[in-house]
């Protein structure tokens, strides 16, 4: 079983920045892809962003140029990196990676963490 384990999140103000971290660990299975999900009261979950291994980067709209994800795959660690926050940003954030296992695909999820976006 592979565990994920968030760092980061909180209350900042409008324009503030905030860093999230994820680790993942017990996977005997090489780790495709990772990225953040969030969900906020009323709303779907979304993708925020995702990156694979070779670093290629997917951002939903909404967060493209304030947003920055990067991983390092050695240790298996996934960041995300938040700026100029907005109120709509106020969500629980998912860390997620996806395994390949025996020719499925596994997803992996975080506990969440709470990032509360006001003045």
């Amino acid at each position: 079983q592979v565990q994920l384990v968030e760092s980061g999140g909180g209350l900042v103000q409008p324009g503030g920045s905030l860093g999230l971290s994820c680790a993942a660990s017990g996977s005997i299975f090489t780790i495709y892809g990772m990225g953040w999900y969030r969900q906020a009261s009323g709303k779907q979950r979304e993708l925020v962003a995702a990156v694979t291994r070779a670093g290629s980067t997917n951002y939903a709209d909404s967060v493209k140029g304030r947003f920055t994800i990067s991983r390092d795959n050695a240790s298996n660690r996934v960041y995300l990196q938040m700026n100029i926050l907005k109120p709509d940003d106020t969500a629980v954030y998912y860390c997620n990676a996806v395994t390949n296992e025996f020719g499925y695909r596994r997803d992996y999820w975080g506990q969440g963490t709470q990032v509360t976006v006001s003045a």
